[in-house]
């Protein structure tokens, strides 16, 4: 177990730096490829934004019901398409780092509530999930949308929604790849004896994941506001991220 939770670490350290961000490259892709290319990017970065999938992973994890699935994760995506078009095509903007720490807690927030937290640890009753859902779906849309700014959408209105939707339709069709594997992986699992003796520790195994997220956004978002308290070069500091910068931008054109 402890193999298995630093493994995790390492995983999530290596992965923050290519989490989320925009590049030049994707920039003149959007530029050159239009809303097709919005599309893609959209798919890509919703495979690829592990807070999402966690969170997602976390909602469908005892859910063994087709009605349920759907309710759940229809939910979800009215919430995230909601703040996405939105926010994005009204310029609503806030600290990504900080706005995705939120989402980590979303993670370690559904992951507590799989494991009876709220009824074990603080003697009360869950809140109403279907809501909590919808609320985190609202804050995950932000976050997406914050990304989604950094990107040339056009001057006029028009082709600015259009670039928004198509973004937006990326992100489902992502979703629902995503989605699918999760579907397959927990239905095999379920099938097996282990599910239920292991069930417990892989939602303690995702709030320690959701719980590593935090602690790196956070530590982005107070180098963006109080970098000189860090006590350590801020040159140095300054080429690190530069580095890390530069490594992103050749993962994502690759990619592209």
């Amino acid at each position: 177990m402890k193999v298995f939770f630093l493994v995790t670490s390492l995983i999530l350290m290596s992965t923050a730096m290519y989490g989320h961000g925009i590049s030049e490259a994707d920039m003149q892709a959007m530029i050159d490829g239009g809303n097709l290319r919005y599309i893609w990017l959209g798919t890509t970065h919703m495979l690829t934004g592990y807070d999402h999938l966690l969170f997602l992973f976390g909602v469908v994890f005892f859910l063994t019901t087709t009605k349920d699935i759907i309710k759940f994760v229809t939910i979800f995506t009215i919430g995230h398409s909601i703040t996405l078009i939105f926010a994005t095509f009204m310029s609503i903007n806030a600290n990504y780092y900080l706005i995705d720490a939120v989402i980590a807690i979303s993670v370690i927030y559904k992951a507590f509530d799989n494991n009876k937290g709220f009824q074990s640890y603080l003697g009360v009753k869950s809140p109403n999930l279907l809501l909590m859902v919808l609320i985190f779906g609202l804050i995950h849309g932000f976050g997406l949308s914050t990304r989604l700014q950094q990107l040339p959408l056009g001057e006029q209105n028009w082709d600015m929604l259009l670039r928004i939707i198509s973004f937006n339709v990326g992100v489902e069709l992502g979703q629902i790849v995503a989605l699918i594997f999760m579907l397959i992986i927990l239905t095999q699992w379920r099938k097996r004896e282990s599910f239920l003796r292991l069930s417990r520790v892989a939602n303690h195994a995702l709030m320690f994941a959701g719980f590593m997220l935090f602690l790196m956004q956070m530590h982005g978002y107070l180098h963006t506001t109080n970098e000189e308290e860090f006590g350590f070069n801020k040159d140095a500091h300054h080429h690190i991220h530069m580095d890390m910068e530069a490594k992103e931008k050749e993962y994502v054109y690759d990619s592209l």
